[in-house]
């Protein structure tokens, strides 16, 4: 079916679509809605430009029409892999270009630079200047290196019997060594790391986070930090140790959720009794290199802490100059609680190098990749990147979701977006410095919502998810951005790009060597007769799973589990015996497919566990059918865990990021009893090609 024609331009929808904000937009192909005036208004204001009135849409225009027709190139230029960019090579003749690379040189040539963020200068035959970023990048990030498979999984989930009641960097660390050495896995992929926003109590979303620079250092070993041995006061180390023992079991043994704060409030007063204990000589210098290295961003960082400490989380509502990070009034404070900045930064320093010791554990177990970060799509509007980095981001603006097959309503986030004007004018600075720390400890890096480097659906505040619209960014910049800094540090690119993606956007990333992510159950022929995609017809060039951590386990799906919960919750569109059926269905399909393959050995029929286990591994077999070159294995699938960690939809009727792995009977399982599991091994032996069809999708080994 065609695409029905776009409306004719109003001055509106033409200064709209000059500052990338849409004035409709798509939510399928044949299908075109218009975006309200009052979104476009109010995503042009939060870009600084006035379109309230007739008169000040007209002024706008004009205005954007001759800084359009005087401008002689973008604030960010990119150079793909050496080749001259068309906006360079479309400059009036006897233009002179003068380019500072980062390595130092000064050049007057785009051709052979090296790669970079460089500074560019030209003047122009008539007398025009401009002064932009030439950002120089690898025309593709090299493909992974094999084919091998790793494990998912939530950290905070995964328990051991030195944990403090939830898992953290030393389980990491224990869990890549096992799982390279005994398993030959190739990599582990975790939740986003980063620090959350203290509360009463704290979001447990690791999506919604304070920073996305600075890791939480609630994921602490506390044990494992070196002065931690040298705390003079022993007898209170003891009852820190004994506190934690009684926290871990009461999640292990007695039913409870994960409680975040009460992790908290326990390291942090095993953190304050370390930091009395003074640094060796070379932890010193280690410490000084950190802080000289991080700068700015981390003094930001840790002043937002420990103001937080004194006037609570909402900067908004702080004293009126405390609200700016660069006001005399925040200096003044800075000054006075330094030893709460140096104890901040301090555990973000401790935090980066345990962070480290758990990628070098994981490469020295013979990973191929190591650990796989995730990246959120944002940060809480209420955090420390929000309130050090406000310039970078749209005042009044959320970012969400517009209505769909699955969420009529649209989605609404909570996260700032970021201003594409203001990141291209600074050369994409924030994003590069977020990007370089992220890589720091990583083998490679998944990008939450990868569309969101194209485009967001901005939402104005006040306003229902319905009543947004797209702004775009420049994805070319993005992505050169994203490639040069993976490049440098020899990282590979995982892109979510799950739900709906506007045409294009697959096809672009693949080009650059950035991978995507292909779900079992979400892989069918949608374009023909929306059964089961076959193996064979599967991309390569992807992360392919069998569920991630917002849909049901392996066992629930096969079990029907997911609908029951839903139903118990109320959140059922249709009535229970339909959504039975069709998820009945669905099932039924895939079984079908592996049926035909070959490949559901061992499956007795009925609702056995041997035969749910027995399917379990017949997925996986699936997966190793298809060309992906990464095959992910959710972690709780192994012992057969039914509740999913996330429950979209949900906030207090669901303990969402608060619950340990489990078993088939909903007993939390934990590291030692995971690397104990016959079950676990027997699906492992599959996916290393020691049990029946699939073929090989080991590690390095």
């Amino acid at each position: 079916m065609a695409r029905p024609a776009d409306p004719p331009p109003t001055p509106l929808s033409r200064l709209a679509g000059l500052h990338g904000v849409a004035a409709s937009y798509s939510p399928s192909p044949d299908r075109t809605v218009a975006a309200s005036d009052t979104a476009v208004v109010a995503a042009l204001a939060a870009l600084g430009v006035d379109a309230s009135t007739p008169a000040a849409i007209a002024a706008a225009l004009a205005s954007r029409e001759a800084e359009a027709r005087d401008r002689l190139l973008p604030p960010t230029v990119v150079c793909w892999g050496g080749r001259v960019p068309e906006e360079l090579s479309g400059l009036p003749d006897g233009t002179r270009l003068r380019i500072g690379t980062e390595q130092g040189e000064t050049r007057a040539s785009a051709e052979q630079l090296p790669l970079g963020v460089h500074a560019l200068h030209v003047t122009a035959p008539d007398g025009r200047t401009a002064d932009v970023h030439l950002v120089v990048a690898p025309a593709r990030l090299p493909a992974p290196p094999g084919r091998t498979y790793g494990l998912l999984v939530q950290l905070y989930s995964l328990l051991s019997r030195r944990s403090w009641g939830m898992g953290d960097l030393g389980d990491l660390a224990e869990l890549t060594a096992w799982a390279g050495r005994a398993l030959g896995a190739g990599f582990v992929q975790v939740n986003p790391l980063h620090a959350a926003v203290p509360g009463a109590p704290t979001d447990p979303s690791p999506y919604r986070p304070s920073s996305r620079r600075f890791p939480d250092p609630v994921h602490l070993r506390v044990e494992d930090i070196p002065e931690f041995g040298y705390v003079d006061d022993r007898d209170q180390v003891r009852t820190l140790l004994e506190r934690a023992d009684r926290l871990r079991e009461s999640v292990l043994h007695k039913g409870a959720l994960i409680d975040r704060d009460a992790v908290w409030e326990l390291k942090r007063e095993a953190l304050e009794l370390v930091r009395e204990v003074p640094l060796g000589p070379g932890r010193r210098a280690a410490y000084v290199d950190f802080l000289a290295e991080e700068g700015q961003a981390l003094e930001d960082h840790a002043t937002w802490c420990a103001l937080a400490e004194v006037y609570g989380s909402r900067w908004q509502q702080w004293p009126i100059g405390l609200r700016d990070p660069r006001s005399p009034e925040t200096a003044r404070a800075r000054g006075e609680l330094m030893d709460r900045v140096d104890f901040h930064s301090r555990l973000a320093w401790l935090t980066d190098a345990q962070l480290a010791t758990a990628q070098r554990s994981a490469r020295d177990a013979g990973m191929a990749v190591g650990l796989v970060h995730d990246l959120a799509v944002g940060v809480h509007p209420d955090g420390a990147d929000a309130w050090a980095q406000q310039e970078y981001f749209a005042a009044g603006m959320s970012v969400g979701a517009p209505p769909d097959a699955f969420n009529a309503r649209g989605q609404d986030w909570g996260l700032p977006p970021w201003r594409p004007d203001r990141l291209a004018e600074s050369g994409y600075a924030p994003y590069r410095r977020l990007l370089r720390a992220l890589f720091r400890s990583a083998g490679a890096l998944r990008i939450d919502h990868v569309m969101g480097l194209f485009r967001l659906w901005w939402v104005p505040q006040g306003q229902p998810p319905t009543e947004g619209t797209y702004v775009r960014y420049d994805a070319e910049a993005m992505l050169a951005i994203l490639t040069l800094e993976a490049s440098r540090a020899g990282t590979l690119v995982i892109g979510e790009d799950l739900g709906t993606v506007e045409p294009g956007v697959r096809e672009t990333l693949h080009e650059h060597g950035v991978l995507g992510t292909s779900v079992l159950w979400f892989e069918r022929d949608w374009d023909g007769d929306g059964l089961p995609l076959p193996p064979e017809r599967w991309r390569a060039d992807c992360l392919a799973t069998a569920t991630t951590h917002d849909l049901p386990s392996t066992a629930a799906r096969l079990t029907g589990e997911h609908v029951e919960l839903r139903d118990r919750l109320g959140l059922l569109l249709g009535t229970l015996e339909e959504e039975r059926a069709a998820a009945a269905a669905d099932t039924g399909e895939w079984l079908a497919l592996l049926a035909r393959l070959g490949l559901l050995q061992g499956v007795t029929g009925g609702l056995s566990a041997e035969s749910e286990e027995a399917e379990i591994q017949a997925v996986h077999r699936f997966l190793l059918r298809t060309p992906a070159r990464m095959i992910g294995v959710w972690l709780p699938d192994t012992v057969g865990d039914r509740r999913p960690q996330n429950l979209p939809g949900t906030w207090d009727q669901y303990p969402n990021w608060r619950l340990p792995i489990a078993d088939a009977e909903g007993q939390p399982v934990t590291l030692e009893e995971l690397a104990a599991s016959p079950r676990l091994h027997a699906l492992i032996d599959v996916l290393r090609g020691r049990a029946g069809d699939g073929g090989h999708a080991g590690g390095s080994h």
